[in-house]
């Protein structure tokens, strides 16, 4: 899965995008459109629990998992229209599982905002109606394909036209599609549109280096346009965290504790996109290594176990689970059988955030 990093022109999309992933392509650009075609990146997601485990079972290597990140280039009024090459921006959005949408709150007179001023509610607002009016279109286009194929009794296309129209009605009162309830079967007939605005989104307020921990008026504005989306807003220098990123460990860990940060907001805003994308990791543990593997909420045992080869899942008898805590409390997998805490799951066992898993398979 992936989340791409959405938003105007000039508010430090590619700063944190580049930071996030260590590169230094394009970092010294501060005009509209320095982004035509979208950067890809692998992120690693920073799990503290990984180096916990490995206090117990040390291994040889410890491996996190990875989240992927889309840098889009800004979105203008009019995107939909095909303002600002907006068509091309916006098909590049809709391939996106989430949306990571930076919007500015940080001034700095040598980067010019395209709106002549600093808002990020404003900022909200513009990209949002924006994709609205794209999934407008989009739905649009679609219907009466959907109306001509449910006359001759297909049911896919029947659901595919009522559930359109639904949300035709809900956009029409100028709401994201976001907060609208779909059944799963409704989410399914229009999952091929690629609708933006339904989204899941995580807001990213890129601020000024005084107020790195947002608790400044803007960001607590975005906060609250956010609560009523159930969105997570997480505060970012990204000027100072790309100044973080390029640092050996001893001066970053000197400059985060000078800027009383425990840990870079890039870690944050990294486990908070992957929240947004539905995920979550399991563990598994052994000499030769400790590492981090992703599964979406709500995913099986044998799915779990086809993460890390197919086989596994086309196989899988049943799988050895247990907890961090139960690790913390007696030290070894040995001490965990002989105390009854290593549970054995079967195939309708869900897999829950931080199981440590062993799998067997045929």
């Amino acid at each position: 899965m992936e989340a791409g990093i959405v938003g105007l022109p000039n508010v430090g999309k590619s700063t944190l995008f580049n930071a996030l992933t260590s590169s230094k392509t394009a970092r010294s650009a501060n005009f509209p459109f320095c982004t035509i075609e979208p950067n890809e990146g692998v992120v690693p997601v920073p799990d503290e629990r990984l180096a916990r485990i490995s206090k117990y079972i040390v291994p040889k290597k410890l491996i996190p998992t990875a989240l992927k990140l889309l840098d889009i280039a800004g979105i203008v009024k009019g995107a939909s229209k095909g303002e600002g090459m907006g068509n091309e921006f916006l098909n590049h959005i809709r391939q996106v599982d989430a949306i990571l949408h930076v919007v500015r709150s940080f001034t700095d007179p040598d980067v010019v905002h395209v709106e002549g001023r600093v808002d990020p509610l404003t900022d909200i607002e513009i990209v949002e109606i924006e994709l609205m009016l794209a999934d407008i279109q989009t739905l649009e286009s679609a219907l009466p394909k959907a109306e001509r194929a449910a006359k001759g009794g297909d049911k896919e296309a029947v659901a595919r036209a009522d559930v359109s129209r639904k949300c035709l009605a809900h956009l029409a009162k100028n709401e994201p599609l976001r907060k609208l309830a779909l059944t799963k079967d409704e989410a399914k007939a229009v999952s091929s549109f690629g609708l933006m605005s339904a989204k899941p989104i995580l807001y990213v307020v890129n601020v000024d280096e005084n107020d790195l921990a947002g608790q400044g008026p803007q960001v607590k504005v975005v906060r609250d346009y956010a609560a009523q989306v159930g969105a997570e807003v997480v505060p970012v220098c990204a000027k100072l965290e790309a100044e973080v990123a390029e640092l050996d460990p001893a001066d970053r860990a000197e400059m985060l504790t000078a800027s009383g940060l425990a840990e870079p907001a890039l870690a944050v805003l990294v486990r908070a996109a992957y929240r947004a994308l539905g995920l979550q990791s399991y563990f598994t543990a052994g000499e030769k290594e400790v590492r981090a593997w992703t599964v979406p909420v709500g995913a099986t045992a044998p799915q779990g176990a086809g993460v890390i080869h197919t086989d596994f899942e086309k196989g899988f008898i049943r799988a050895e689970v247990y907890t961090l805590a139960d690790l913390e409390q007696h030290r070894t997998e040995k001490e965990i059988r002989a105390a009854g805490k290593l549970r054995v799951e079967g195939k309708a066992y869900v897999l829950q955030d931080g199981d440590i898993c062993h799998f067997l398979f045929n």
